[in-house]
């Protein structure tokens, strides 16, 4: 075994070496090792899931290895393994696990890291669990035994055996914890129970000095490598642990922290997964690694964020203002911000990328597809990002000045958090700039400000509209057999249960709408995009009419009645009809979106991702990922290539096969969703070939035609097409040819001229809107109908509220600033109803009043009156909402009172 030296960081001074492992050690071995030894072991190797955990709304991001086994571990699904592996892509940056803040600092801290994990389900414990763990750190990788520590649960008396007989760790170096540190909970109720921990002995220099330092002890001596999980109990409301029926295990070691045990460096951005990211961003930003500690801060918080960056854009997340596009942004701008630290104003972070994509490319092939695509994003994003900052840190300047002259040097938390929340105006560039203002920030008010957003943000993700209903008693149930693919109608489907409000029933009756569960069915339940049938349901005394089918837990279809006539019991024999034309008419649009996706990626690119689908009988509707609008001729090209496919009437086959079978012969993996290991593999000749549970059509050719209605963005980075096929194009042309004949009608010309007249109509109606305008500037410039609002005398002020009737935003910007010159030194508030019960106020006041009347805080007291809102600058700002005229007036009345007492509260 070869040994290695290594320091500690520049600041904490030179320490004598520390032996290590084989210094050959690549991350890519690390992992490739794990893997193979599990394999070998009888595990299943399973791919890692995305970073945005499939169908559970609990999670903003994948954090553990476990997530996406939670369902297993909890009992509502079954796999047709009992024991599996993975490395795992995880991110932690919310939450309990939010390590943003420390990311850099530190030499172990990320965002994004893999965890590399085992897993049992009801089959080995915690002998084989431990013995396995051993053996590979051991055995394998090599580690020296006697620098291996290990923590168990204070009551596990059976890990403390395992450790100190089968493996024979010597007593004084297993250590009885507390539950908070080794007792792991899924969360309040469910599955739990102890955890045992590896650590390794760093050696004397790395302690505290004192003589009873252990495992446990805060100095950085002791390092946990690797945290085996034995899910044994079941936390019931009260508290109680009732014994699980099938016991698991759960394990997690971060595969940057064994790397750097393994290749005997100090710092997890020395090992080869970081270092050449780190390097190259060095590069990029013209920085020396080492030269500062400051800087070298900076680029490990960059090395960092640009891995987690490139594996969620990858992942389909787009930056945003919310959710999970919010995450991105603030770690793409935290990147950026940490780049202009080191004295770099242009873009770079997307140059970075690519050094990230070729890091990880032999573990996660796909990243290749997405390489281009997530360069355009961070460019974008950076370049957004430089034009936010120069209005931002104006804004600051203006509202820093506008305090230092009432004689106040603390800017507000409030107004803290807005810039840092809404402009992305990071805290610690307000800081810098506050010193040069010489004001400080309420950084107090600031922190209680996030702490609300962050309180306001679970409530808001937990139980959202993504959640779905809780499987409930039907968390037991037997799987649906699914007869839909061969059949559309079915005999002696047995009913299992029946539900109505919530609660269990015997028996349907006539008129009732309720759930209904059969062992069998030919009806498809919502997935993937595709919605549920519709159809019929016929049973010895009654019969009933199928408005829905979902899933009510993995492989449960649940099928919503409602009864036409007679009764439905609990055991009856019932036969079922789905809906042959609605399905057909579904299956074509499940075909269509295939070949939609297939076009897409042709015509614009592989970084094309699904973002999102729906497919129902009347049209389709795809969300992928592309930055730019397609515009007629990319959108006319997409659509060629489909009808050609529909017109070449190639096959559609279905084939079942093992996931990791359809992936390597190329078959597409969609975005969110969740598949087992046997998968349904739908290809259509060459074109396509995609992972799909849905249900199709024979050929392409009974698409008919194929024609795109629509293409929009939904958000920044996401497409829409919708699209129609079969009898649904048909009946489009239809009412297109009505609407043309109309047309022609209306203008008496041909078909081909209709556009000519219409441009000339609405050329026609411009002119007359603008000479509208003008008459009615004109009127209240003179005073007009409204003119009996007259100036005001407020102290030295003039005030004028004037309402003006039936003008746009626009025409009351230029009265109030033709109102302004005449009014002089004061305040002239406008008022109008764009829409009878719409209101508009506007205030303009005089720059020589500057500092003492703020335009933001009159409109917005003027609003109260109808419960408007609003905001603008201190000279000019406006206001909105639901009012008649009435109401404006109102609001215009109190303006001489709401000056009033605003220069008062100037004075004081």
């Amino acid at each position: 075994m070869r040994t290695g030296t290594q320091r500690r960081p520049d600041h904490a001074g030179r320490r004598e070496a520390m032996p290590q492992s084989q210094s050959s050690w690549t991350g890519q071995e690390i992992r490739q090792t794990f893997l193979r030894f599990f394999r070998e072991e009888g595990h299943q190797v399973v791919p890692s899931s995305s970073l945005v955990p499939a169908n559970d709304p609990s999670l903003l991001f994948t954090n553990a290895g476990m997530n996406q086994f939670k369902e297993v571990f909890q009992g509502h699904d079954r796999r047709p393994y009992r024991r599996a592996c993975s490395s795992q892509k995880c991110l932690r940056v919310s939450g309990k696990h939010n390590d943003l803040e420390q990311v850099g600092r530190t030499p172990r801290h990320h965002t994004f890291f893999e965890m590399l994990g085992n897993f049992s389900f009801g089959d080995y414990f915690k002998e084989e669990a431990i013995a396995l763990a051993w053996k590979l750190m051991t055995g394998v990788y090599g580690l020296d035994p006697s620098r291996l520590w290990i923590t168990v649960f204070r009551e596990d008396d059976d890990a403390y055996r395992i450790w100190t007989s089968a493996t024979g760790v010597p007593p004084q170096r297993v250590a009885r914890m507390d539950e908070s540190d080794n007792f792991w909970s899924m969360g309040d109720t469910g599955p739990c129970g102890p955890c045992s921990e590896i650590h390794i002995d760093r050696g004397e220099v790395y302690g505290c000095g004192k003589s009873d330092c252990r495992v446990g002890c805060s100095c950085e001596r002791f390092m946990e490598l690797w945290n085996l999980v034995f899910m044994e109990f079941d936390r019931q409301k009260d508290g109680v642990l009732q014994p699980l029926a099938a016991r698991g295990v759960d394990t997690g070691m971060g595969l940057e922290r064994i790397a750097s045990v393994l290749q005997g460096v100090e710092s997890n951005y020395d090992t080869d997964l970081l270092r050449d990211i780190l390097d190259e961003g060095a590069r990029l930003t013209g920085t020396r690694p080492g030269a500062a500690p400051a800087s070298d801060v900076s680029l490990r918080v960059i090395a960092d964020h640009v891995r987690a960056v490139t594996f969620l854009i990858a992942d389909g997340v787009i930056p945003a203002n919310d959710g999970r596009g919010y995450v991105l942004r603030r770690i793409l701008r935290r990147a950026i911000r940490h780049g202009r630290m080191l004295g770099t104003s242009e873009p770079f972070l997307h140059r970075l990328t690519g050094r990230v994509v070729e890091q990880n490319v032999d573990a996660y092939p796909a990243l290749t597809e997405s390489k281009d695509f997530v360069a355009q994003v961070c460019l974008k994003e950076e370049e957004r990002f430089a034009s936010t900052l120069s209005v931002a840190l104006g804004m600051f300047d203006e509202l820093a000045s506008r305090l230092k002259e009432k004689g106040v040097t603390q800017v507000p938390g409030a107004e803290v958090f807005r810039l840092y929340d809404t402009f992305g105006l990071p805290l610690d560039l307000m800081v810098d700039e506050a010193e040069a203002l010489g004001v400080n920030l309420d950084q107090a008010g600031f922190a209680q400000e996030m702490e609300q957003q962050k309180s306001r943000a679970r409530k808001s993700w937990k139980g959202g509209s993504a959640a779905k209903a809780g499987p409930g008693e039907y968390a037991g149930a037997p799987p649906t057999k699914f007869l839909g693919y061969q059949h559309l109608a079915a005999e002696g489907s047995r009913v299992l249960g029946l539900r109505r409000e919530g609660k269990s029933v015997p028996v349907l009756l006539e008129s009732e709408t309720g759930e209904v569960l059969l062992d069998a069915t030919p009806f498809y339940a919502e997935a993937g995009g595709q919605v549920g049938d519709l159809g019929w349901l016929l049973g010895p005394e009654g019969r009933g009419e199928v408005l829905d089918c979902r899933f009510a837990a993995p492989g449960v279809r649940l099928h919503i009645v409602r009864m036409q006539s007679g009764a439905l019991k609990e055991g009856d024999l019932v036969s079922t009809q789905v809906d042959a034309a609605r399905r057909a008419e579904t299956a074509r649009h499940h075909t269509a979106t295939h070949l939609l996706h297939a076009s897409l990626r042709e015509v614009l690119g592989s970084h094309v991702k699904q973002a999102g689908s729906l497919v129902a009988p009347g049209h389709l509707r795809f969300d992928f990922s592309h930055f730019a609008a397609m515009g007629a001729s990319l959108v006319g090209h997409v659509e060629d290539l489909v009808n050609e496919v529909v017109r070449s009437d190639l096959e559609v086959e279905v084939e079942e096969m093992p996931l990791d079978e359809a992936l390597s012969r190329g078959a597409m993996a969609l975005f969110g969703e969740k598949y087992g290991e046997r998968v349904r593999v739908v290809r259509i000749g060459d074109f396509s070939q995609e992972l799909c549970g849905g249900t199709h059509t024979e050929s392409t050719g009974e698409l008919g035609l194929f024609k795109v209605t629509q293409e929009r963005s939904v958000s920044s980075g996401v497409r829409r097409v919708e699209a129609l096929s079969g009898e649904a194009t048909l009946r489009r042309v239809r009412e297109d040819a009505g609407i043309l004949a109309h047309l022609q009608q209306i203008f008496n010309v041909d078909r081909a001229a209709i556009p000519e007249g219409v441009e000339k109509l609405l050329h026609q109606n411009r002119t007359l809107v603008r000479e509208l305008e003008k008459l009615r500037l004109r009127v209240a410039g003179a005073g007009g109908a409204a003119g009996e609002m007259s100036i005001q005398e407020v102290g030295d002020v003039r005030v004028l509220p004037l309402y003006v009737e039936g003008v746009d935003k626009k025409a009351l910007r230029e009265l109030a600033d033709r109102h302004r010159g005449q009014v002089g030194r004061g305040v002239v508030a406008l008022g109008t109803n764009p829409e009878p019960d719409r209101g508009m106020l506007l205030v303009a006041v005089s720059r020589d009043l500057a500092g003492k009347l703020d335009a933001r805080s009159i409109v917005g007291e003027l609003a109260r009156e109808f419960e408007g809102r609003g905001g603008g600058r201190p000279d000019l700002a406006e206001a909105g909402g639901r009012s008649d005229a009435a109401g404006i007036r109102r609001a215009l009345n109190r303006a001489g009172e709401v000056v009033l007492r605003q220069m008062e509260a100037a004075k004081e």
